[in-house]
């Protein structure tokens, strides 16, 4: 699916969650404790207690889509007493993706070993 760079609002919940939660428990968490309409259209971004694991769920019009992404080193979230439940923009969820706190200018992982040697 593809969005309109500034048309898509990304609600980010700042507490840890279970990554166990799929559709239904997404869905009672962006409903209660986000007090957001989980078929408005916007994400809404869940990432695990250790910072390692982010879900994604959106309502695309025929039904609800859940996108998940683990990190093998590094962390999305580097401390959680700064973290707090916010709407983003679609740009601050991409630099959330690759690893980049837009706060900090830094990247919270670091490139392979044997990716970084020419060969």
């Amino acid at each position: 699916m593809f969005f309109p760079e500034g048309a898509v609002r990304v609600h980010v919940y700042g507490q840890p969650v279970d990554m166990r939660k799929s559709f239904d428990g997404l869905y009672a968490l962006t409903r209660h404790a986000l007090g957001c309409d989980p078929l408005s259209g916007a994400l809404f971004v869940f990432i695990n207690r250790r910072g390692t694991q982010m879900k994604v769920l959106y309502w695309d019009r025929t039904g609800f889509c859940v996108w998940a992404k683990r990190l093998e080193e590094g962390r999305f979230v580097s401390n959680w007493a700064h973290l707090s439940t916010r709407q983003m923009d679609w740009t601050g969820l991409k630099l959330l993706l690759e690893g980049i706190e837009p706060a900090r200018y830094k990247r919270r992982f670091k490139r392979p070993e044997n990716a970084s040697k020419p060969a």
